[in-house]
């Protein structure tokens, strides 16, 4: 039988909670407890309209560092630290998400993206379907049959010829898209002097990154503007594209595995929402409002 299974990338729905609802919701202790208030709300919304049966929650253990770092140093070193009350409040969602029965997953070596990666592979080989809940354009490389991207707080859904409208290439070729183009985001490199238009020209003629350094020497030929300049910087930037392309591309061998049964939402565990209750001020079960600082 055929299981439907949501992979959520947490962090984007953290950081939106955290950004959108007033820091001044606190605990009794005065701590924000705003990012976790909006994820509990994300999350009871996604369980009610997409009624989820089963779930894993990914999150990132560090927001700047992972074994990519050993790769580039300067991967993701670009972005500001999240601010403290944020910080504070990633351990709480975490405890969240157990608290009210969906399955966890974290690592320090491997991002949430290669968490997910590892679990779609293992549940479509063994037939199931994997909705992957984020807003983050990297995981289109895992869109497939059995694969679809949902981005909850826009309502849009990717599958493969919507991967195609919105980026240009065909799922399979966001990794060299992204190796060409770089990603301000991650800090991935990529080839300077490549932008996104003449990298999807690239992989339209050439269908992959490899091939296209095969067949280098056509490039000037073909009908694009500046097409010998851009040539020459692939011809220079050889190195850095094939590190992009390593950066970009999601880890399939990260620590992580559960069975359908323990991907089950499960009932919420009484003692830890209770507890979550006493530490955070309101019922995660319920509608609720924290304590808010005048």
């Amino acid at each position: 039988m055929t299981t439907t299974v949501y992979l959520v990338d947490a962090s984007p729905y953290i950081f939106r909670a955290f950004f959108s609802i007033p820091s001044k919701m606190t605990n009794a202790g005065g701590s924000s407890v705003n990012a976790v208030f909006g994820f509990n709300h994300f999350l009871r919304l996604l369980r009610e309209r997409e009624s989820v049966s089963h779930v894993g929650l990914t999150f990132d253990q560090s927001l700047t560092t992972s074994f990519r770092n050993e790769l580039y140093p300067a991967y993701k070193q670009q972005r500001e630290l999240p601010p403290k009350a944020l910080e504070d409040q990633l351990n709480w969602c975490q405890a969240l998400g157990r608290a009210l029965g969906a399955a966890t997953f974290v690592d320090p070596r491997y991002e949430a993206d290669d968490l997910i990666a590892t679990l779609c592979r293992q549940l479509t080989a063994q037939g199931h379907r994997v909705v992957i809940v984020t807003s983050d354009k990297d995981l289109a490389q895992l869109v497939g049959d059995q694969v679809q991207i949902l981005d909850f707080a826009r309502g849009e859904r990717l599958g493969e010829l919507e991967v195609v409208e919105k980026l240009g290439v065909e799922p399979r070729q966001v990794v060299d898209l992204l190796a060409l183009m770089g990603d301000s985001v991650d800090n991935i490199p990529g080839v300077k002097g490549v932008g996104k238009k003449s990298a999807v020209a690239l992989l339209q003629a050439f269908g992959t990154l490899d091939n296209l350094y095969a067949r280098l020497g056509e490039v000037p030929g073909l009908p694009l503007r500046g097409a010998k300049s851009l040539a020459d910087k692939l011809g220079q930037q050889k190195d850095m594209a094939v590190l992009s392309q390593r950066l970009a591309s999601l880890a399939f061998d990260a620590p992580a595995s559960a069975t359908l049964d323990q991907l089950r939402w499960a009932e919420p565990l009484e003692e830890e929402v209770a507890a979550l209750r006493q530490e955070l001020g309101f019922d995660p079960l319920r509608s609720g409002r924290g304590r808010r600082n005048s």
